[in-house]
């Protein structure tokens, strides 16, 4: 079905990183007639309860917002059929969606998936990346159907992932770039010029959700492995290891030569330097900081740490 005019979208999303496409669709010709989101939760070490990003632009902006537990839920499916909407823009919403849901906007829905589809489908598609050395990543726009991230592709765009960046660095640009990749491809989406091209599903990988086990690092691992986990999993959950039943939390690191000492070996630890062996190469820790306490630089944490050439790193305290 062809529209002409502006539409009429309720947008799916959660997290920061949808915030560039959700301000995108605000200052453009179209309406945003509600915003679905994940529900409010408990946060940090006091655990208090803090709203989603979206949510918090939304209510700026005098938008409804469904925050459903289901979306099965019948008061709010009649809530979303009563937006009356044209399409549904889905940007890091955090669930799957339902038949219902997908069957309301009249256009169906469209997400923008930080990823080169149909590489890295789900929750964590940056840090995934990042983790796994690639040196390209992206977003695509893609029409969305029951599967997961399975739908049609309809535009992508690339962006380089350099050998020091974290996902914090990939993520901002993804963000804006999906947001300028649908802005650019929606009118010819609604004309009906757009084909879109079904995913290889057997090119297709997984990038599951995030967890704090995600971090243990395991110093017999090849240095750049060691590396990429570190900035792949920046901002969290964290990279981290135990030095004398102590755990430090690694922030940034960089690649560095080894004498040959068995992984997890410090081989450097003066001024600004602490160096970790790993199974080949060394890790050298930029930033870190011990459980409970402040990030440091390496200079900061040898003043108030006792750590020794040939101490070792572990897996476990």
């Amino acid at each position: 079905m062809v529209r002409t005019g502006p539409l009429r979208i309720v947008f799916f999303g959660t997290p920061g990183f949808a915030l560039s496409t959700f301000d995108s669709l605000l200052s453009s010709q179209h309406e945003v007639v509600s915003v679905v989101t994940r529900a409010d939760r408990p946060r940090g070490r006091g655990q208090r309860t803090t709203e989603p990003p979206i949510k918090v632009r939304a209510i700026a902006a005098g938008i409804p917002v469904l925050q459903p537990d289901r979306l099965q839920d019948h008061a709010f499916l009649d809530a979303l059929k009563a937006a009356r909407p044209d399409l549904g823009v889905v940007v890091a919403y955090g669930k799957i969606l339902t038949d219902a849901v997908l069957a309301t906007p009249v256009l169906g829905l469209l997400n923008v998936h930080a990823s080169l589809l149909p590489k890295y489908r789900g929750a964590a598609p940056v840090h995934r990346a990042v983790i796994a050395g690639e040196q390209e990543s992206g977003v695509t726009i893609m029409r969305m159907v029951r599967a997961l991230d399975a739908g049609p592709m309809l535009a992508s765009a690339r962006r380089a992932i350099h050998p020091d960046e974290t996902s914090v660095d990939v993520e901002r640009d993804l963000a804006q770039l999906g947001a300028e990749l649908l802005m650019s491809m929606l009118g010819d989406f609604v004309a009906g010029t757009i084909t879109g091209q079904p995913q290889d599903e057997s090119a297709a990988t997984y990038a599951p959700r995030l967890s704090r086990e995600d971090g243990v690092v395991d110093w017999h691992l090849p240095a750049a492995a060691i590396h990429n986990l570190v900035r792949g999993l920046h901002p969290w959950p964290h990279a981290f290891t135990f030095h004398s039943g102590h755990r430090l939390i690694l922030l940034r690191s960089s690649l560095a030569s080894s004498p040959g000492a068995p992984g997890g070996t410090v081989v450097e630890a003066a001024g600004n330097r602490l160096v970790i062996a790993a199974r080949d190469g060394a890790v050298a820790l930029e930033e870190l900081r011990p459980e409970g306490k402040r990030s440091m630089t390496p200079r900061e944490f040898l003043a108030g740490h006792r750590v020794s050439v040939g101490d070792r790193l572990t897996p476990t305290a």
